[in-house]
């Protein structure tokens, strides 16, 4: 008797390990799969490859993707080849320090003028000021505040 529940033993000592390692659990944030760039390139070659009807489809179930894959890769990899024969603008590249300083300092010379002209406009309500005050004229009232 002890042959035969032995093979049992056995048998279900094999199929604790494997349970145990399988997770029956669902994973609270499912995660979402991420595909490198080669790996895009080498799925869109072969699809273009295919010549038998059906083999596409084939080749989406092998890989476990959908169809929508392929379309949104196809047109990053066109996209891609497009963005490579587009010649590159020539001359040297534009420094943003120095950019960003040509602009404070167009900026500062902007509010210079500005204060200027406000003090001129300034001076020149206070002469009004003083000639109405000679001249006995009502001064116009200032707006309320």
């Amino acid at each position: 008797m002890n042959q035969e529940i032995q093979p049992l033993f056995e048998v279900d000592a094999m199929k604790f390990a494997v349970g145990s390692t399988a997770d029956p659990e669902v994973a609270a944030l499912p995660k979402r799969r991420q595909f490198s760039a080669a790996y895009k390139r080498r799925i869109v070659r072969e699809a273009n490859a295919c010549q038998v009807p059906g083999e596409i489809g084939a080749l989406l179930r092998r890989e476990g993707l959908y169809s929508s894959h392929l379309t949104h890769w196809r047109r990053e990899v066109e996209a891609s080849e497009n963005a490579a024969l587009v010649p590159k603008p020539r001359g040297p590249k534009p420094d943003l320090a120095k950019a960003e300083s040509r602009r404070n300092e167009a900026l500062e010379r902007e509010v210079a003028r500005l204060r200027h002209k406000l003090e001129r406009a300034e001076q020149i309500i206070e002469a009004q000021k003083k000639l109405c005050e000679l001249l006995g004229l009502p001064m116009g009232e200032e707006p309320s505040r």
